[in-house]
């Protein structure tokens, strides 16, 4: 795993250093550390990490910017601020956690958990309402509201949309499993599906199942998710 730690207090850097590495030990590859917006920039585009930290206050400059132009990168990211009236905000820009200063060890571990989870029971309370895609050099939001579902493409995703249009992220279906709400569901290695655009499962001979969507398509589920899919839709 490769980190990226951007805050400008080198007390607090310090120490969010050494807890990171007490916890990620040896699967911590490399952990890089900036102390503000240019240098955190030049970091994102020449090394991508898997996981950003990024504290919000940077010797006066806005860290929300960094996370407004790296919003649909393929790596997660944890917020460390003090300005716990930004958390909604974050977390409907998509941040994995928002981790309000002061902090704990416990309390960054937990968000750090979050990395391997994918259940319900670990999602953040603020629930993501954007999806942010590359388009033309720019960033543009995507409303979660207009998704129909969300399909595996290697290590990136496509979003198909309500209105028929489609759209490719830069994070992987499983990234994406820990941050959509509970109204998407997994319903195969390579399928999320908002469950409030499912008709019904179709059960064919052979023990092999399709959902319909109310739109008419048809999607393939899992056997390992059958049960759970059939529970939740009734």
């Amino acid at each position: 795993m490769k980190i990226l730690l951007v805050e400008d207090e080198a007390r607090i850097a310090r120490r969010l250093e050494r807890m990171t590495r007490d916890f990620f030990g040896s699967r911590l590859e490399a952990m890089t550390i900036c102390d503000g917006l240019p240098p955190a920039l030049h970091a994102l585009e020449t090394a991508p990490p898997d996981l950003l930290l990024l504290d919000l206050n940077l010797n006066g400059q806005d860290g929300f910017d960094l996370l407004k132009s790296v919003a649909a990168g393929a790596f997660h990211t944890i917020i460390i601020s003090a300005y716990t009236e930004k958390a909604i905000t974050a977390f409907a820009h998509g941040v994995l956690d928002f981790v309000p200063k002061p902090f704990t060890e416990e309390r960054l571990a937990q968000a750090f958990a979050r990395l391997t989870k994918t259940t319900t029971a670990s999602k953040p309370s603020n629930s993501l309402q954007f999806l942010a895609v590359k388009k033309q050099g720019s960033l543009v939001l995507l409303d979660i509201k207009d998704l129909l579902y969300i399909k595996g493409a290697g290590i990136y995703t496509e979003l198909h949309l309500q209105n028929g249009k489609k759209e490719l992220h830069d994070k992987s279906l499983e990234k994406l499993a820990q941050l959509l709400p509970a109204s998407f569901e997994r319903i195969h290695k390579s399928y999320i599906v908002c469950l409030a655009q499912a008709e019904r499962i179709i059960v064919h001979e052979g023990s092999s199942y399709q959902l319909l969507l109310k739109n008419g398509e048809l999607l393939p589920i899992g056997r390992s998710r059958y049960k759970e899919l059939r529970s939740k839709m009734g």
